[in-house]
C-alpha cells in the first residue's frame, strides 16, 4: 500500500501534530496548523479585570475544553483563573470589614440613643474608667445625694451647670456674688449639680468631666473654697469644641497643691460626674416640679424652676424670697 505525500488528510501517528490537517504552500513543504485559542479562555482573561465570579466560572470550562479539544490558551485560562480568585478573595475581605465595621458603629449609635433617651442634652461618656471613690458626705461633697453644697440655710437652691457651658458663665458672671453673699449669710443652701454633657464639645478630652471632678477634688479637700474655684472654672472657661484646659492647668488654678493635683490626676470624680448627669437629664427629679434637666443652667429654689433672665439677679433675688 502506498501513501500519498500530497494527501494532507493522512498523517503519520507517531509524528507531533497527528490527526490534524496539514497545509502545503504552493513549493514548500507541509507544515502543522496552530490549534484554535479556545474563546472561554479569553472571556476567563478579559472578565477577571471586572467580574471574578464570571471569570473563575469561565476560566474552569475553558480548561476542560481545552483538554477535551485540544484548543490553545491554558494560560490565558489560568490567568484569568488566578485573578479572578484574587478577586473575590479581596471582595469577600472587604465585605466581612464592612459588616464588621457596620455592626460597631450601629452599637456606638444605639448606646448614645439608649443613653440621650431624648433629652435635649444627652451624656457623652468621658475618659474616666475609675469608679467614683466616696460616699456619704465628705468635705462639701454629698456622694449619696449626688451634689456640692455650700452653707446650711433654710432655703435651697439648686443650680445644674456645664462647666464649659457659656451662658452657665453668663448666670455665674450676674448671679454668682450674689448667691455667695446669700450662703455666707445663712439665707440658703446652695447644691451645685456640676453637668458633664458638653464633653463631646471639647475634641476628646472630655473637659466638662474633668472640670467637675477637679471641682469635686476641691469641695472635698478644701471645702471652703469650693465657690472660689467654681468662680476660677468660670473666669478662664474655655470656648466650647476646643480641648479646654488641661489637667496642669485645672491644677494650677487653685494653687498647685500636691494633694489636689493627685486627686485631678487620677480622674477620681470623672465617673461619680458622669453618672449624675445621667441621673439629671433622664430624672426622676426629687422634690422638684419638673422631671428632667432640659439644659443648663437650671436653677431650682426648694423645687420650683427659675424661669427668669439668667442676667438679671434682681430677679432671681425676687424668685428666692418668694419660695420661702
Amino acid at each position: 500500500m502506498t501513501t500519498d505525500p500530497t494527501d494532507q488528510s493522512q498523517g503519520n501517528a507517531d509524528q507531533p501534530g497527528a490527526g490534524q490537517p496539514y497545509l502545503q504552500p504552493y513549493g514548500g513543504q507541509p507544515y502543522l496548523q496552530a490549534p484554535r485559542t479556545n474563546t472561554l479562555a479569553i472571556v476567563s482573561l478579559v472578565s477577571s479585570f471586572f467580574v471574578s465570579l464570571v471569570a473563575v466560572i469561565t476560566g474552569h470550562i475553558a480548561l476542560g475544553q481545552i483538554k477535551q479539544r485540544g484548543e490553545a490558551g491554558r494560560g490565558l485560562a489560568l490567568a484569568g483563573l488566578i485573578i479572578g480568585y484574587v478577586g473575590i478573595a479581596a471582595t469577600a475581605l472587604f465585605v466581612v470589614l464592612a459588616i464588621a465595621f457596620a455592626a460597631t458603629f450601629g452599637a456606638i449609635i444605639t448606646a448614645i440613643a439608649a443613653g440621650s433617651d431624648g433629652i435635649q442634652f444627652p451624656p457623652t461618656p468621658g475618659t474616666a474608667t475609675e469608679a467614683p471613690l466616696g460616699e456619704g458626705r465628705q468635705g462639701a461633697a454629698d456622694f449619696d445625694a449626688g451634689y456640692l453644697f455650700v452653707g446650711a440655710g433654710p432655703t435651697t437652691v439648686d443650680v445644674y451647670f456645664d462647666p464649659m457651658c457659656p451662658y452657665c458663665k453668663q448666670f455665674e458672671d450676674a448671679n454668682g456674688v450674689q448667691l455667695g453673699a446669700a450662703v455666707d449669710n445663712g439665707d440658703i443652701t446652695l447644691r451645685l449639680h456640676a453637668l458633664t454633657f458638653l464633653d463631646q464639645a471639647s475634641q476628646g478630652t472630655a473637659y466638662s468631666s474633668r472640670a467637675a471632678a477637679a471641682l469635686t477634688c476641691q469641695a472635698v479637700l478644701r471645702p471652703e473654697s469650693t465657690l472660689d474655684y467654681l468662680a476660677l472654672l468660670y473666669a478662664h472657661q474655655p470656648a466650647e469644641n476646643t480641648p479646654g484646659l488641661s489637667d496642669d492647668e485645672l491644677v494650677a488654678l487653685q494653687g498647685a497643691d500636691p494633694e489636689f493635683a493627685d486627686c485631678v490626676a487620677s480622674g477620681r470624680y470623672q465617673g461619680w460626674s458622669q453618672d449624675n448627669t445621667k441621673t439629671a437629664l433622664n430624672g426622676p427629679i426629687p422634690g422638684a416640679e419638673i422631671d428632667s434637666i432640659q439644659g443648663t443652667p437650671t436653677v431650682l429654689v426648694n423645687g420650683a424652676q427659675y424661669r427668669g433672665p439668667i442676667d438679671d439677679p434682681r430677679e432671681l433675688a425676687a424668685f428666692i424670697t418668694a419660695q420661702q
